[in-house]
């Protein structure tokens, strides 16, 4: 199926800290159906973005609305069951070290619905399943490998069955083969349910991989939003700086260092 429509509309979206323009009026729509990646270096907004996008940072201005939702005005009601329909995949996966693979699986079905104790496992296992990990259901995040906690992430993500998931750098911290299988993951996930997908990223490769548009973040602003081949071709100096791994003409070391320590925050 082809994307159509915009499940997430970005309006005007600003935000500072300490002064520092971090989002500087973003727009941004996010079509049903396709797999959107932003792809940014350390500061470039990409990470405050995202959050604001899920709702866990509210913006000094504008609006985010998720399938008709103003995800910063709507009453708590309407933004539980909207955040029934969206699954997040963090960077670290922050899964529980205390709880089982599965018994992580299962705390979007404790929260979000009433299943009983014995349905919430059947579930588990097949999301489980979905990415490779039913065998390790029993599992403690301890003892699982970084490609194996993306997954399990992945199937937490995926508890609920989601019309929207964001990925927080898929990437990070994995070796190419590992990285690479992930993002077949992906891939395989969006054309069995076509869920929109928006991935937050520094890795090129796997932004070409998976994309159906890259959106290049730069000082909070967006340089370009268009299909890969796109921005591959495009001449724009920045998109050219980061496409071949430079620092943008007349960027100094003290502006990268203040690039870095906003990365932190």
């Amino acid at each position: 199926m082809e994307p159509h429509g915009a499940i997430i509309e970005v309006r005007e979206l600003r935000k500072s800290f300490r002064g520092h323009r971090v989002l500087d009026r973003v727009d941004l729509d996010v079509r049903r159906g396709e797999t959107l990646v932003i792809l940014g270096g350390s500061g470039s907004g990409k990470s405050t973005l995202l959050r604001c996008l899920v709702g866990l940072e509210r913006p000094d201005s504008g609006t985010v609305h998720i399938d008709g939702v103003d995800v910063f005005r709507a009453d708590p009601r309407t933004l539980s069951r909207l955040r029934e329909r969206l699954g997040m995949a963090f960077q670290g996966g922050a899964l529980f070290g205390s709880m089982t693979v599965a018994q992580n699986v299962e705390l979007p079905l404790r929260e979000f619905t009433d299943l009983p104790a014995m349905t919430r496992r059947i579930v588990a296992r097949i999301k489980l399943g979905m990415v490779g990990l039913e065998d390790a259901m029993d599992r403690y995040p301890s003892e699982l490998s970084g490609g194996m906690i993306k997954r399990a992430a992945l199937a937490r993500a995926l508890a609920l069955d989601p019309q929207v998931l964001f990925f927080d750098e898929p990437s990070a911290g994995l070796d190419p083969m590992t990285a690479a299988g992930l993002d077949r993951l992906m891939l395989q996930l969006k054309r069995a349910f076509n869920v929109t997908t928006v991935v937050v990223t520094h890795e090129l490769e796997s932004a070409f991989a998976v994309g159906d548009r890259v959106a290049l973040i730069h000082e909070g602003r967006f340089r370009i939003v268009d299909a890969p081949a796109a921005v591959r071709e495009c001449q724009d100096p920045v998109v050219r700086a980061f496409l071949e791994r430079r620092p943008p003409a007349g960027e100094d070391s003290g502006t990268k260092f203040r690039r870095f320590l906003e990365d932190l925050r």
